[in-house]
């Protein structure tokens, strides 16, 4: 399989640099190592390339493919909103728990995209998707964090079928959030959030249909 390429999303603020880059370098050198891609040795050097004139926040999109290609793009990134609260939707669409590929960040978006694609903009800030046992994974570009009052959040597992992401390793790590499955249930009886390492913890609200 080599018809996508591996994708990092990274933030760039001055002052501070890369916002968790170390994070974002390993993930990308593991999932290269596990689709069997050359590994990314000049990836942080293209990062620094692309923010050598930079004055203000960046949002950072860099693919990797299997000819060891690697290609960045920038764009000005606006933070949200400190109490920002995202309005939530539940897709129709379903994980394959069984499928690998979901658990590495990759071009090959079909099914993030048919989910997002079920809600107009204005119905949802983002969409969540269950796999086919109906587990809550993940959002379309989010993981998914619920406080249950333990004081750690809580956040499904890799096994459900989801992107092992960036944010959501740091927060492990840190002991701020532990695996444990979750199901409509649980977001429906208690507060939730969802984040990416570009973005940060977001609130979220979950209408459900």
């Amino acid at each position: 399989m080599t018809d996508f390429s591996l994708i990092e999303t990274l933030r760039w603020q001055p002052g501070e640099g890369f916002i968790r880059l170390r994070l974002h370098l390993a993930r990308l050198s593991r999932s290269a190592r596990r689709l069997g891609f050359p590994q990314p040795l000049g990836a942080a050097a293209k990062l620094d390339e692309t923010v050598r004139e930079a004055t203000g926040p960046l949002r950072i999109r860099m693919t990797f493919d299997a000819q060891g290609r690697i290609e960045v793009t920038s764009a000005p990134f606006v933070p949200l909103a400190p109490d920002t609260i995202w309005t939530v939707r539940l897709a129709a669409t379903r994980l394959d728990p069984a499928d690998r590929l979901l658990r590495v960040k990759t071009t090959r978006r079909a099914v993030y995209e048919t989910a997002r694609s079920e809600y107009a903009l204005a119905e949802a800030d983002e969409v969540i998707l269950l796999n086919e046992r109906g587990e809550v994974c993940e959002g379309t570009i989010t993981s998914i964090f619920l406080d249950d009052g333990s004081g750690i959040l809580r956040t499904p597992p890799i096994s459900c079928g989801l992107l092992a992401g960036v944010l959501r390793t740091e927060l492990i790590c840190a002991r701020k959030a532990r695996v444990g499955r979750l199901s409509l249930a649980d977001l429906d009886a208690g507060a939730f959030y969802l984040g990416n390492s570009l973005r940060g913890l977001i609130r979220a609200k979950l209408i459900r249909n």
